[in-house]
């Protein structure tokens, strides 16, 4: 997989307004042979590569522009803080949920102009559609995979307009995707979530699947934390802040009760896997078939200029 990073020229008609094209089940196939496939296929393993064998403890230089996108989850969280839970009475899917999403909707354009600078201010409308898509349904009041793959399509955009480089990739994941893991959290918990799809069979965690894909690769050539010892306490406690594996781990632990094998089977699977190697293998293959190729995750894509349908990026 190559990923064409594309310094644009800042010529609006470059840009186009990202729309769904995966309509119905025969557009899956076309879907993935697209350049948006192998763009963000290719992201997420130029990724998965750059934290190969890296704890959070490994020294890297943090460009300004990580930095910059870091302080928008500070915008998010405030948003979150000042917009009071509605009182109902079902259990799940706070209805405020809905007035945050407006208010993220309302003010990303502006968030992210003051982000980028003039040469790539026309960029936003397309990448605005990603970020705005990447906390979840704020109709359904619901969060899955489809929703965090929006956040890798916009941290995929903002590389491809030659805002953020290769150079960025272990910033992005120790940085960004770690304080998206974090919002996502509080948001999932403050508002109370329902896992989109038919219980979270989606996501490995109900929400997530990326961060185990991420975080299985940060183990890789690990010679103390081997995959059967994941699930023990002692562990998690003393390495949780060190490998973002252990803790989405300890993160589960807290938030569900009852034998770790009943409310988390797939993960509970991956421990009798041998080796790290074969588990971030295993979940790179399971992550394209059970996330990437399913039509009720993709329908709700959106395809522009940057991450493409076709080669033309006319909408047709």
């Amino acid at each position: 997989y190559t990923i064409k990073f594309e310094l644009r020229m800042d010529s609006e008609e470059r840009y186009i307004q990202p729309v769904r094209r995966v309509k119905v089940i025969e557009d899956v196939q076309k879907w993935l042979v697209s350049p948006a496939y192998n763009d963000i296929v290719g992201f997420i393993l130029a990724l998965n590569n750059a934290v190969k064998g890296k704890s959070f403890q490994y020294s890297y230089e943090t460009r300004e522009e990580i930095n910059l996108i870091s302080k928008l989850f500070d915008l998010i969280k405030e948003e979150v803080d000042t917009i009071p839970l509605e009182k109902q009475e079902q259990r799940f899917g706070n209805k405020a949920f809905r007035t945050f999403g407006d208010h993220v909707v309302q003010k990303s354009q502006a968030w992210l102009e003051n982000l980028l600078p003039d040469e790539h201010k026309n960029a936003v409308p397309e990448i605005k559609v990603y970020f705005d898509d990447c906390f979840g349904n704020y109709t359904r009041v619901d969060y899955g995979t489809g929703h965090e793959i929006n956040f890798i399509a916009f941290l995929c955009c903002v590389c491809k307009i030659g805002f953020l480089n290769s150079s960025d990739y272990v910033p992005i994941v120790f940085i960004l995707f770690k304080e998206y893991l974090s919002v996502m959290r509080k948001i999932q918990l403050w508002y109370k979530l329902e896992p989109a799809g038919s219980q979270g069979v989606w996501g490995l965690d109900d929400y997530q699947f990326l961060p185990f894909i991420f975080g299985s690769s940060q183990f890789l050539g690990n010679p103390i934390i081997s995959p059967d010892q994941f699930i023990d306490p002692e562990v998690i406690s003393k390495y949780h802040e060190d490998y973002m594996f252990l803790g989405c781990i300890k993160f589960i632990n807290e938030v569900k009760t009852g034998p770790f094998g009943e409310h988390s089977n797939s993960l509970w699977n991956i421990s009798s896997v041998q080796s790290w190697t074969k588990v971030n293998g295993g979940l790179i293959k399971m992550y394209k078939a059970e996330v990437l190729s399913k039509f009720p995750v993709i329908q709700h894509f959106n395809f522009g200029s940057i991450l493409s349908f076709d080669d033309s990026i006319v909408n047709k």
